[in-house]
Formats: C-alpha cells, sequence, structure tokens
C-alpha cells in the first residue's frame, strides 16, 4: 500500500502487472460482479429512484474526476495528457447531456450514443488498459481507472434497461455527427499538444488498433481506424437488434 498515491513516474520499474494477466483477470471479473449486482438492484427500484439514480450517477462520476484532478494537481503531475479529451471521458458529458435532456427524442439521442460509442470504447479499455503495466494493482490511479471504465460500461446499460432507448440503424447519424464534432478539435489538440486523445495520432500497444496499424501502415492509420469504427458501430446494431427481434417475437408468441 506504500505505493498507492505514487504516480508512475515515482513508482519502481516492474510493478505493473500487465494485460491478461491474473490480476488484469481478477480486477475485470470484479468489474463485471459489480456490474451485474448494481443492474439486478436498479431493475428492482421504482420507477422515480430510478430516474432520480441516472441523474446522480453522471454527477458523480463528474465529482470522481475532479477528486482525481485535484490529487494529480496536488501531486504535481497535472498536465495536457489528463484532460477529459478521450472518447470515454466525452461520455461523461453525454450522459450529463441524456441525464437532463428534457425531450425523449433528445434522450433517445444521447441515450443511443452512449450504448453504440462510449459503451464498446470503454469495454475495450478494460480489456486493453493502458495503465496496467506502469501501475500495481493496489493504486489510486489503477483502481480509478477500473471504477470509472465500469461506471462508463454500467450506464449505457442502464439506459437500455429503462428502455427509453431502442437503437435503429437509422439513427447510425448520431454516432457520425457526435464524432464529426469531436474528432477533429481532438485531433488537432493531439497535434499541437503531441497528445494522443482518441489514439489518432498512434495506436496503443497491444491492441486491435496495433494491429489495423500493422496492416494499413503509418500514412494511412486514421482510414484504418475509421473503418474499423463504423464496422463496430454497425455490429453493436446488429446485435441490439436482434435482441429486440427476439424479444418482440417472444412477446408475440405469448399473445
Amino acid at each position: 500500500m506504500k505505493y498507492f498515491w505514487l504516480q508512475y513516474e515515482e513508482l519502481p520499474e516492474g510493478l505493473g502487472y500487465g494485460r491478461f494477466s491474473p490480476q488484469h483477470w481478477a480486477t475485470l471479473a470484479v468489474c463485471a460482479l459489480l456490474i451485474a449486482v448494481l443492474l439486478f438492484l436498479f431493475r428492482r427500484m421504482p420507477e422515480e429512484r430510478k430516474n432520480l439514480w441516472m441523474r446522480v450517477i453522471p454527477w458523480v462520476m463528474a465529482a470522481l474526476e475532479c477528486f482525481k484532478d485535484l490529487f494529480l494537481i496536488q501531486a504535481g503531475r497535472f498536465g495536457a495528457g489528463y484532460l477529459p479529451l478521450h472518447l470515454c471521458s466525452l461520455g461523461l458529458f453525454v450522459f450529463l447531456l441524456y441525464a437532463h435532456s428534457k425531450t425523449a427524442r433528445w434522450k433517445g439521442v444521447f441515450g443511443e450514443i452512449a450504448v453504440t460509442l462510449i459503451l464498446p470504447g470503454s469495454i475495450a479499455a478494460l480489456l486493453f488498459p493502458d495503465w496496467a503495466h506502469l501501475y500495481p494493482v493496489f493504486n489510486f490511479m489503477n483502481l480509478y481507472g477500473y471504477v470509472w471504465h465500469s461506471l462508463l460500461v454500467l450506464y449505457p446499460l442502464l439506459c437500455l434497461s429503462q428502455k427509453q432507448v431502442r437503437l435503429s440503424i437509422r439513427h447510425i447519424h448520431y454516432d457520425f455527427l457526435f464524432l464529426l464534432c469531436t474528432v477533429p478539435p481532438v485531433y488537432l489538440f493531439d497535434r499541437i499538444f503531441h497528445c494522443n486523445y482518441m489514439f489518432v495520432n498512434w495506436p496503443p500497444k497491444g491492441t486491435p488498433l496495433e494491429w489495423i496499424a500493422s496492416v494499413t501502415g503509418d500514412a494511412v492509420y486514421l482510414a484504418g481506424y475509421a473503418v474499423f469504427s463504423v464496422f463496430v458501430i454497425v455490429l453493436i446494431y446488429a446485435a441490439i437488434g436482434c435482441v429486440h427481434l427476439i424479444k418482440d417475437a417472444r412477446g408475440a408468441g405469448r399473445g
């Protein structure tokens, strides 16, 4: 525990546990269990309490992010690389917009973006944590990464369980418009400040993006990244569409 509050620059080498190590799998199992338990408890709540928690959770996440930033500032480690410009970090703003949208239409828009963009991005972050080789398991930044991304997975699933979001491939332009509004300025910021938000400058090692870069080459990495992103979005629409079809068929059969 003496390493709990230290940043990776202050840690001795070799304390990281690495991706798909026993520690990583154990942490993922705990995260999955907690998400499943919270989903189960949420579904048993009365509707008023559900609506309250859907508004509260994004603000809890905002408080967690502020606490992390204050910790980094106090430690003298806060910099351009800790801004909320990754897709997962932008999820917080998507959740806040969903929670406080006044109409069902806008709830549907932001809920759909949460499910088709933030959810898969957050699952990918849990499966391929870029902090795993830097920190020991019992370190604040390591545990914070798992708590934060687990909440990013949980919230879109809560959106789906509320049945206020029904995905349709006809709404795929929601995702493209969101990406069109966010990726270009993030890319420009990355180029100016030598950051790698949204991984648009280079792929993180040991991830599917690195494989894409090895196939396409650095010159057309972004094009391969874009094609892969579209494929994932369409796959999610297809998977959830199949679930809806099965549920509708079962409902018609009972009727």
